[in-house]
């Protein structure tokens, strides 16, 4: 399936780009989310017509990133879970609870799938995590994975 990009995205391509992509991929998540529109000879026009428009307002929102990603660049948060005697926690930490965390502590809006975990947060330990906020915004943080301490 080829589709014409109206933003850019990691991986895959900038503004105005025609990209192949997997019709899945195209239809569930590019064209649903409004990231992309069908590969045609109008939309194509169409694009090509509003490409300022839409740097313009591709500018606006990496500048909106940038700030978010400078207040919470290199911050730990801290979780206490109640874990086995080897360290290993019952369950794990996902995006969703990263994401409430730093809502209540910060204010700032993360949405879950702006957290990329390379691995699974199951042990006690310190944890380093990527924050896409953009095709050119990126932050790092630390969790850091606490026992429950028990009275």
């Amino acid at each position: 399936m080829e589709v014409i990009l109206l933003e850019n995205i990691i991986k895959l391509g900038n503004i105005g780009d025609k990209v192949k992509v997997k019709p899945g991929y195209g239809r569930n998540f590019l064209l649903k989310t409004g990231k992309a529109l069908r590969f045609n000879k109008e939309n194509q026009d169409f694009v090509s017509k509003k490409k300022d428009e839409l740097n313009k307002k591709n500018n606006e929102l990496k500048k909106k990133f940038k700030e978010t990603a400078q207040l919470i660049n290199k911050k730990t948060f801290v979780f206490s879970k109640e874990c086995k005697e080897n360290g290993e926690l019952y369950g794990s930490i996902k995006p969703k609870e990263i994401s409430t965390a730093i809502m209540s502590q910060m204010k700032l809006e993360i949405k879950p799938s702006q957290i990329v975990l390379k691995e699974n947060l199951n042990k006690l330990g310190i944890y380093k995590i990527e924050l896409n906020f953009h095709s050119d915004v990126s932050s790092q943080i630390s969790i850091k994975i606490d026992k429950i301490q028990s009275a």
